[in-house]
C-alpha cells in the first residue's frame, strides 16, 4: 500500500486530522504527518494514532550547527513517501504553493516533491475566502506548473476538479463542501469528509497498482 504523508495546515478543519490518519492506517497505509505550526492549534500530536510520526518545522534543522552529510528532512520525507495529502489545505498555504514559496517544512516538501508522484489537495477555508478570484488563480497556477500550459478559458472553481483529473492526474483536487462552518458562516469551504479524502487516495492506489 502507498506510503502517505499527511500535510496539515492552519484551518479549523485540522481537528479532523487524527480521524483522517486513523482511516488511512485502517486501510493499510503507512502514514506520517508534517504539520505547520498553525495547524497544531487545532489538534494535539497526542491525538494521532499511536506510532504515527509527526514532523514539524523545528525538526527540519536541529539546534546544532549543520554539518555536511546531515539529513535534509524534507528531502528524506520525499524519498520515502508515495503520496502527499494536504488536508486541510488553508488559503495561506495554497497561495504559497502556487507561488513556489517554501518557508516551512511542508512547503519545502511540496517544492521538492517528485512530480511523477501524486498530491491530493483538500482545501478548507471560509466561504468568502474560497470564492475570491485569487483562489481559482492559485489552483490554476498549480495546474499550469504540472501541465506546462496556461489554464483553459473555462477555468474556474467549478471546473478545476475536472481539469486536474483530465489533464493533470497526479494532482487530485478534492473540493470543499458546503455546510455551516466553524465561524458560523454557511457555504462552500468546509474540508471534504474524511471518507472522501481517503477515497481519493484509494482510487489513485487502485489505478496505479500493477494489477490495475
Amino acid at each position: 500500500m502507498p506510503r502517505i504523508i499527511v500535510g496539515t495546515t492552519g484551518s479549523v478543519a485540522a481537528v479532523r486530522v487524527p480521524d483522517l490518519c486513523l482511516t488511512l492506517i485502517a486501510a493499510g497505509h503507512h502514514v506520517e504527518v508534517v504539520a505547520t505550526e498553525p495547524s497544531l492549534h487545532f489538534y494535539s500530536p497526542a491525538e494521532l494514532p499511536p506510532g504515527t510520526p509527526l514532523h514539524r518545522d523545528d525538526d527540519e534543522w536541529p539546534v546544532a550547527l549543520y554539518a555536511r552529510g546531515d539529513e535534509v528532512l524534507h528531502i528524506e520525507l520525499r524519498r520515502r513517501a508515495d503520496v502527499l495529502v494536504l488536508a486541510p489545505l488553508d488559503a495561506n498555504t495554497l497561495g504559497k504553493l502556487a507561488l513556489g514559496l517554501c518557508d516551512n517544512l511542508l512547503t519545502c516538501l511540496f517544492r521538492a516533491w517528485d512530480p511523477a508522484r501524486p498530491v491530493v489537495l483538500a482545501p478548507a477555508m471560509n466561504t468568502l475566502m474560497w470564492d475570491k478570484p485569487v483562489t481559482a488563480r492559485h489552483l490554476g497556477r498549480i495546474w499550469s506548473d504540472v501541465t506546462g500550459r496556461e489554464p483553459p478559458a473555462d477555468w474556474s472553481l467549478a471546473t478545476a476538479e475536472a481539469h486536474f483529473a483530465r489533464e493533470a492526474p497526479t494532482v487530485v483536487l478534492v473540493p470543499p463542501q458546503s455546510k455551516r462552518l466553524a465561524c458560523g458562516d454557511v457555504g462552500d469551504g468546509a474540508m471534504a469528509d474524511v471518507a472522501v479524502v481517503a477515497e481519493a487516495v484509494r482510487a489513485w492506489a487502485e489505478r496505479s497498482s500493477p494489477a490495475a
